[in-house]
């Protein structure tokens, strides 16, 4: 049980001339939530795809619970959450769980979970006519109904409203405390920030930084304001505490980093007095996941 649920290590996938996937690493521990961020076409849902048995690596290993993903054995142990299709278009939701509860030896209630996940009214309701978060739902409440001891969910809130999204995360935070293993890609910041242990950013095929959130985020503190764009930074930075840093991102919208406190404050109202300015919507705040995912992979259009 000291072996990490997943462990990848050089992994290579291709289509055609693009390599998707480029010498990747990295491990899941077993009872805690890793999450998987990166920007689209960074090669996440291939690499879930290939943890979940359904593709075939071009290059390096990949362990789930001990075995290779192919092996049949691990069907009983690993729930599944695709990030589309999957359930039969014409079969009722609560007749889907009922059948995905009979190839398990000891599944969850299909009724109990239909109640939990806001579903009961809709169990008799075919799959095509849910709405986007339903469908959603009905693919989570069938990842788990077996109690699996790992679970890969591929954007588990993607369509949620913030009800349903909330419904999820204390799923996914009651898997956990039961032991359970959960590897999940998304694309809510907010979201790996409360459920993961452990998050790795990925971008064009390879790991570009991993650590718990804390750790990624780091103790600094951010001062943000807003003023005039395309002030000249290179005073404020020379008056600034060592270790401080100033930039605009986007136009017109500043942030300084750092040990934020009086001594950092007094010296940036005073620059903007100099410079004629007025800090607007002047605020502190921690940074965050989302701070550090921009940074690492871009902000541009992918």
């Amino acid at each position: 049980m000291d072996s990490p649920a997943v462990e990848i290590i050089d992994l290579v996938k291709r289509y055609g001339p693009t390599t998707a996937i480029d010498g990747l690493s990295l491990r899941a521990a077993r009872g805690a939530v890793t999450a998987i961020l990166g920007p689209n076409g960074a090669g996440k849902t291939s690499t879930i795809e290939i943890c979940e048995g359904f593709r075939r690596a071009d290059g390096g290993t990949v362990s789930v619970l001990g075995l290779d993903p192919a092996r049949t054995e691990l069907r009983a142990r690993v729930g599944v959450m695709l990030q589309a299709g999957g359930v039969p278009p014409a079969m009722r939701c609560g007749e889907w769980l009922r059948l995905a509860a009979r190839f398990h030896a000891r599944p969850l209630d299909p009724q109990a979970l239909l109640d939990r996940l806001g579903l009961a009214e809709h169990a008799r309701t075919p799959y095509r006519r849910l709405s986007g978060g339903q469908q959603q739902r009905v693919s989570l409440a069938a990842a788990v109904i077996g109690r699996p001891e790992l679970v890969f969910l591929d954007e588990p809130t993607a369509g949620l409203d913030p009800q349903a999204r909330h419904a999820c995360w204390d799923l996914v935070g009651e898997l956990r405390a039961a032991g359970v293993s959960v590897v999940l890609t998304t694309h809510h910041m907010d979201e790996a920030e409360k459920l993961a242990d452990h998050v790795v950013i990925i971008d064009r095929g390879t790991v570009v930084a991993e650590g718990t959130p804390a750790a990624l985020t780091g103790a600094e503190r951010q001062l943000r304001f807003r003023a005039r764009p395309a002030l000249t930074l290179d005073e404020l930075l020379n008056a600034l505490p060592a270790g401080s840093s100033a930039k605009e991102s986007p136009a017109g919208h500043y942030i300084i980093e750092g040990q934020v406190g009086p001594e950092l404050l007094a010296t940036v109202t005073a620059w903007c007095a100099a410079e004629g300015v007025t800090a607007d919507d002047l605020s502190i705040e921690r940074r965050t996941l989302e701070d550090v995912f921009l940074e690492l992979t871009g902000r541009e259009l992918r």
